[in-house]
C-alpha cells in the first residue's frame, strides 16, 4: 500500500485535492472546503483552491457543505449530520479518554505515547462510537499491551453500561468503549515499513495526549511522512494528561508477551464470534484490519 512519492511541484491543487477526499472516503468521512483546505496532500492551500478544483473537477462536488467524490453524493447527508452532531457528543468522551489514558499510562509504564484517533479526533464522534487509541510501546510489549488496554477498557466501560451502542460497540458484558486501533512497538516507527500516505494521514489527524516527544522523533525518523503532509511538522502540540506515578517496569518483563498474545488472539476471536450475526460489523472490522497491516496483531480470519 505504499505510495510512490511526488513533489508538490508535480501535482496540481486537483491531483492533490483529489488524493485527499479519496482518503476521507476510505476512512467514511469528508470534510468542508475550509477543513479540507488545512489537511490537504502536500500542504495547506487556500479555501478559494479547494473551491475552485472541486468545481472544476469532473469527478468531485460539493454537497451539504462537503467536498466529495461524485459518485459518493448520496452519503453526503449522512455524513454532515454527524459531522454536525461531533461538538455536542464529543466533549464528555474527550473527558472520559483522558481520564482512561492516564490510568492506562501509570498502570502500564512500558506505554511510550498515546493519542486519540479515529472519529474523536476527525471531527464525526457520536455517542454509539468507540474511542480509538493509537499507542507507542517498549520493544517486546505489543501484545501484553492490548491486554492491559482491553482489561482496562472493560473495567472503564463497565461503569458506563448506559452508553449508546451500534453494531460494532455491542459487547456482551460492558459496551465498546476504549479501543487499541494501532499498538506500535518502538523499533517498528524507527523507520516505519509504512511511509505512504495514508499512514502520514493517521499521524496528522491524531491528537497526542501522552508522548508527544515520542511522536516527533518518530516523524523526524520517518521524514516521508511529512513530504505527504508537511502540515505534520507545524502542528500546534495537544495539552498532554497529567500523569502521577508510574508502575514499576519490572512488573511488565518481555517474556509475558508471548502469552499475552494467546489471551489477546483468544478475546479477539470471541468478539468476532459474538459478531458473527452482523456482517456489516464484521465487514467494518475486516477493512480496518487491512488498512492497518503489517502492523495488524492477529493477522487471523
Amino acid at each position: 500500500m505504499v505510495v510512490t512519492r511526488q513533489t508538490d511541484e508535480t501535482w496540481t491543487i486537483s491531483d492533490r485535492l483529489r488524493r485527499t477526499v479519496a482518503i476521507l472516503r476510505r476512512r467514511g468521512y469528508a470534510l468542508n472546503a475550509s477543513r479540507l483546505a488545512d489537511v490537504c496532500v502536500g500542504g495547506h492551500v487556500s479555501e478559494l483552491e479547494v473551491r475552485w478544483a472541486a468545481a472544476a473537477a469532473p469527478d468531485l462536488a460539493i454537497a451539504e457543505d462537503l467536498v466529495v467524490e461524485r459518485d459518493a453524493l448520496a452519503q453526503a447527508a449522512a455524513i454532515r449530520v454527524r459531522a454536525a452532531g461531533h461538538r455536542e457528543e464529543s466533549v464528555p468522551y474527550l473527558g472520559l479518554t483522558r481520564g482512561f489514558v492516564r490510568r492506562l499510562v501509570e498502570v502500564a509504564p512500558f506505554i511510550r505515547s498515546v493519542s486519540i484517533a479515529g472519529s474523536l479526533a476527525s471531527g464525526g464522534f457520536r455517542a454509539s462510537d468507540d474511542v480509538d487509541l493509537n499507542l507507542v510501546v517498549d520493544d517486546g510489549h505489543r501484545h501484553i499491551a492490548y491486554v492491559v488496554v482491553n482489561a482496562l477498557g472493560l473495567l472503564h466501560a463497565l461503569r458506563h453500561r448506559a452508553k449508546p451502542v451500534d453494531d460494532l460497540t455491542r459487547r456482551p458484558i460492558a459496551p465498546r468503549l476504549m479501543t487499541a486501533n494501532l499498538i506500535l512497538e518502538r523499533s517498528q516507527c524507527h523507520p516505519l515499513v509504512r511511509q505512504d500516505e495514508d499512514m502520514a494521514f493517521e499521524f496528522l489527524m491524531s491528537e497526542t495526549v501522552f508522548g508527544g516527544e515520542e511522536i516527533e522523533e518518530i516523524l523526524r525518523a520517518n521524514p516521508a511522512l511529512i513530504d505527504h503532509f508537511p502540515q505534520l511538522a507545524h502542528r500546534a502540540p495537544a495539552p498532554e494528561v497529567d500523569v502521577g506515578r508510574r508502575l514499576p517496569r519490572a512488573l511488565y518483563p518481555r517474556l509475558l508477551d508471548h502469552p499475552a498474545r494467546w489471551i489477546g488472539q483468544a478475546a479477539w476471536r470471541y468478539m468476532q464470534w459474538t459478531r458473527r450475526g452482523r456482517p456489516d460489523a464484521l465487514a467494518r472490522v475486516a477493512y480496518v484490519r487491512e488498512t492497518m497491516r503489517p502492523y495488524t496483531l492477529f493477522d487471523i480470519t
